[in-house]
């Protein structure tokens, strides 16, 4: 596994999604599974060797904006081909930009998959964007498999390139309920069902500027919660800060992760997902689950979740449009109890196609079919 910025997850969809299925497809006799790690990820702090089963490897990259990715992408590769792996699995673009390497020098079987259209991402400038959009024209090219998570991506991919993606849908773990922390209370004033919770990093395309926006017209009693931090976007984090620096109710914690983001989940009163650009969001089949009401933008992969829910309890909203936010917002405070007992209801209808020992499963036949002698 290549791509991810390294294990035990804490913070990063594709972190987790590698950690979900890594640790069941290990699980597997005969099967080993390495995950290629970056040391910035643990902060200084020892990667063990292995990790629920997964061989954890860390390897040299160099930590900047444009160059890390595909730095570290391209050293596990030459780490992963030396080693004898059968199958190369890269996640995400970017780090895609290193599979020729195995399909032209190598033996090793390469599969990508795709967690969403990172070339179109806004954080993305000139040579950046331009590099990325060759890894979008490769992605289609040089895999002997490509998987997307969303059927979305699956149209893409087949109206773009004529490839028929494998599409294998991020799963969700069962929630496990936890009481706020006393750091989140007493320094951000946190109360159960007092705040509005978006999670995710804070980049142009997931626009928590427009929540921001939205808390002009909220009760003066609700707080908003921005959980997330920069992802080589220290300017627009700086920006979203001044943007809300006259507003007490906005609160940054920063990245939070376990049983401090479990609580998060737990206690909010609702969750918000403004995106303009997304994959299938982690962060969104994980509200669910705890049966909060959600607010999301209308993009083909929102729709994709949200599009058979019939109860009231989650809003679809225009994308970019903060006033319609706003409005959404107001309506699931206003209805408090009745919209989470909907969402509740509605909980298992939503996620049912959402498994991770499925996705395990059929991501070792993708293994299989394309090694060809794999048992």
């Amino acid at each position: 596994m290549i791509g991810q910025k390294g294990l035990p997850a804490t913070f990063g969809g594709v972190e987790h999604h590698v950690e979900k299925l890594g640790a069941l497809l290990a699980q597997h006799e005969g099967v080993e599974v390495t995950a290629y790690c970056r040391k910035s990820y643990t902060e200084g702090a020892a990667v063990p060797a292995y990790h629920q089963g997964i061989r954890l490897v860390t390897t040299p990259t160099v930590n900047s904006k444009h160059l890390d990715a595909i730095i570290h992408s391209i050293t596990s590769t030459i780490h992963a081909m030396l080693s004898g792996a059968d199958v190369i699995h890269y996640h995400a673009l970017g780090p895609g930009l290193a599979s020729p390497l195995p399909r032209c020098l190598g033996r090793a079987r390469v599969v990508l998959t795709v967690h969403g259209l990172d070339n179109e991402r806004a954080k993305w400038g000139g040579i950046a964007h331009k590099i990325l959009g060759l890894a979008h024209w490769m992605s289609g090219r040089v895999p002997d498999q490509v998987v997307v998570v969303s059927k979305t991506l699956a149209d893409h991919y087949r109206t773009t390139f004529g490839v028929n993606a494998r599409y294998i849908p991020n799963g969700v773990a069962a929630p496990t309920s936890a009481e706020l922390p006393s750091w989140l209370i007493e320094e951000y004033g946190l109360a159960p069902r007092g705040y509005v919770l978006f999670v995710g990093r804070l980049v142009p395309e997931k626009r928590p500027d427009l929540v921001i926006e939205a808390m002009r017209s909220m009760p003066a009693d609700v707080k908003v919660a921005v959980v997330g931090g920069s992802s080589f976007t220290d300017e627009y984090v700086s920006s979203l800060r001044a943007a809300a620096a006259s507003d007490e109710r906005i609160v940054f914690p920063g990245y939070v992760h376990g049983t401090d983001l479990q609580a998060l989940y737990s206690n909010a009163a609702v969750f918000v997902q403004p995106s303009d650009l997304e994959g299938l969001p982690l962060t969104l089949l994980e509200a669910i689950s705890y049966g909060i009401p959600v607010i999301a933008s209308d993009i083909p992969p929102h729709l994709e979740v949200l599009g058979e829910c019939s109860c009231g309890a989650h809003r679809l909203v225009a994308q970019g449009d903060a006033g319609s936010l706003a409005h959404a917002l107001g309506d699931i405070l206003d209805a408090g109890p009745r919209a989470h007992a909907a969402a509740r209801n509605e909980a298992e209808l939503l996620l049912r196609p959402y498994n991770w020992e499925a996705a395990a499963d059929d991501l070792l036949e993708v293994y299989k079919t394309v090694a060809g002698r794999l048992a």
